[in-house]
């Protein structure tokens, strides 16, 4: 098969990624609502720049390790960060799962359209590379700022260099890419932990 003929299947999976993180006014279990209850959209950093972090993601079929970019996404790092420490994240499922392409978790609703009542600035500029740790977000026709979703994210399973310049890349996994690649629709994500260390 040729390249014009992946690229079209791949541009679409893209854009269908792009609207995943809409939120829907049907989304609003009690447990959706919860988990909004318990966190607010970060107006500014909270990392420590003399720290490095790491976030653990623990899930059904294994661990999954990704370093944090505090420094080139301060405000994305936090809100992860805050969601990790909340427990938003945990018993939610990856509820989108693009065979190597990405896998895609953090929404409440568990279908895509839900989140946590708020979205982040844009922090665009980290490469898609294999592994690369990023937000879903709106298509640009109604989110032209390009703000990402407050809680959805995705891994790449590939490196994707046709989404650098529209999502916000704010870490990078270093372990667990074989855990990444055997996650199917519906697995849970059983925890996040963050991981601090002097930076080196």
């Amino acid at each position: 098969m040729n390249r014009s003929a992946v690229f079209p299947k791949i541009t679409m999976l893209a854009m269908s990624l792009l609207m995943a993180a809409s939120v829907s006014p049907a989304a609003s279990s009690a447990s959706l609502k919860e988990k909004k209850m318990t966190v607010q959209e970060p107006k500014q950093s909270a990392v420590d720049p003399t720290k490095s972090y790491e976030a653990v993601i623990e899930t059904a079929k294994g661990t999954i390790k990704v370093k944090l970019f505090a420094k080139e996404a301060p405000l994305s790092v936090t809100n992860f960060i805050q969601l990790a420490k909340a427990g938003f994240y945990e018993g939610l499922t990856f509820h989108r799962v693009e065979p190597g392409f990405v896998i895609q978790g953090g929404d409440p609703s568990g279908n895509g359209t839900g989140g946590p009542g708020y979205t982040v600035p844009g922090e665009i500029g980290k490469p898609h590379l294999k592994g690369a740790l990023a937000w879903a977000r709106t298509g640009d026709e109604v989110n032209p700022e390009r703000r990402s979703s407050g809680s959805q994210f995705y891994i790449t399973l590939a490196p994707t260099p046709f989404l650098d310049s529209g999502y916000t890349v704010f870490g990078q996994t270093e372990e667990g890419m074989d855990v990444a690649e055997k996650i199917k629709p519906g697995d849970k994500i059983v925890k996040v932990t963050i991981l601090e260390t002097a930076a080196k």
